[in-house]
């Protein structure tokens, strides 16, 4: 899923992504808007993960629910 789409599905996907990622707090994912590269840095933060293993999986969760 491109970023634009994701931007534009964030709302609705962001239930459903908190649920993954469940470390991340509502605030945290309010300043991600979408953005995938957001979304990696702070899913790798949170889960002090190799980011090349962060990109993939974010990538397969969204090819998941597409």
């Amino acid at each position: 899923m491109n970023n634009d789409i994701l931007e534009g599905k964030w709302k609705q996907l962001k239930g459903s992504v908190q649920a993954k990622w469940g470390e991340i707090t509502d605030d945290e994912f309010d300043q991600v808007k979408g953005n995938r590269e957001r979304l990696i840095g702070l899913v790798q933060e949170k889960y002090g993960k190799k980011k090349d293993d962060v990109r993939k999986e974010v990538d397969d969760y969204f090819k998941s629910v597409n």
